[in-house]
């Protein structure tokens, strides 16, 4: 498998993978759609699991990616189905960004895994996990996991830098090249997900921000492009090969986070987010927030969406952000 690198936007690395996935970039799609009326079951109209939409289940590839202000703007992000966003040390956050219906050519940039991630990934079975790397203390952790480690060192065919940009921030992955090291992975299954109508009520609302102690997203409705417009720090979330980030539903989703035993080099202690359990939730989809429960019974259950009386809550078909939160 050959490659290609040239410069692309804002310095990062674009790159042109001669192999039939990533010419395609897609894992198939069907011309069935979810059910409008009812809790969509994706697997009975031939959607992805994870949006919704016409798609045939493809390997699970979990990408951690940097989010300060320097690893900015992204690449690739635009093509995740699921974009989850995770507290780290200092009180920054990390992506946790999970690709399947749609590979990019590049996603990045790539920086370390955490504790959390360990657990939030049962639940899509053994998934791909790539990283740049970890604390030693969890390196054992990590290979003791249900998932398909491909740390840059251990799958550098898969990796590739931008010259361009400062470490740490310009490690890239080539996902084509990673799901080639990674032929065991799981592909998608249900993890709780639903998608059709939205339920009855909810609140008109434009805007909705999110705070961590050191980081800030706000989620505005465009009522053109019928989806949440990504805000990071006050400053627009773009990409390098797609413009502004955004999703038909975002997932504001209340957790307890503590501290974990792992530090970092510098020895802030690690935050540990608990995603087993269950809590309060804020759905936001269709220009409207809508309170719901969220439940995990198990680290190998997947997550499940509610109405405050039970009845499932519909995300809208396309990418779904989760914001774990603390409560």
């Amino acid at each position: 498998m050959g490659a290609k690198r040239k410069p692309g936007p804002a310095g990062a690395v674009v790159i042109a993978v001669v192999s039939a996935v990533a010419a395609a970039g897609l894992f198939g799609c069907s011309n069935s759609r979810p059910e409008p009326r009812t809790p969509s079951h994706p697997a009975r109209h031939g959607a992805s699991y994870f949006t919704g939409l016409p798609a045939r289940s493809g390997p699970v590839l979990a990408v951690k990616i940097d989010n300060v202000g320097p690893a900015r703007p992204h690449t690739g992000l635009g093509a995740a189905d699921i974009v989850y966003i995770e507290q780290v040390e200092s009180g920054q956050s990390r992506i946790l960004a999970i690709f399947s219906s749609r590979l990019p050519e590049t996603v990045g940039p790539v920086r370390s895994a955490r504790e959390t991630d360990i657990d939030l990934l049962r639940q899509f079975g053994r998934p791909a996990l790539a990283y740049s790397g970890s604390q030693s203390a969890l390196r054992p952790l990590i290979e003791a996991a249900p998932l398909v480690a491909l740390p840059h060192g251990d799958a550098p065919q898969a990796y590739v830098r931008d010259l361009g940009r400062a470490a740490p921030h310009n490690l890239y992955l080539l996902p084509a090249r990673a799901l080639a090291a990674a032929p065991d992975a799981d592909t998608a299954g249900d993890i709780g997900f639903r998608f059709g109508a939205a339920p009855a009520g909810g609140r008109q609302v434009n805007e909705h921000t999110v705070r961590y102690p050191a980081a800030r997203f706000t989620f505005n409705w465009s009522d053109t492009q019928k989806r949440w417009l990504v805000v990071m720090d006050g400053a627009a979330a773009r990409t390098t090969d797609g413009g502004q980030l955004g999703a038909p539903t975002v997932v504001v989703q209340n957790v307890d986070i503590h501290p974990s035993r792992f530090k970092d080099r510098w020895g802030s202690v690690s935050p540990y987010t608990e995603t087993v359990g269950s809590g309060t939730a804020l759905v936001l989809r269709d220009g409207k927030s809508h309170d719901a429960r969220w439940s995990r019974p198990t680290a190998a259950s997947g997550t499940t969406f509610t109405t405050p009386a039970g009845q499932p809550l519909n995300f809208a078909p396309g990418q779904v952000w989760v914001v774990l939160t603390a409560r």
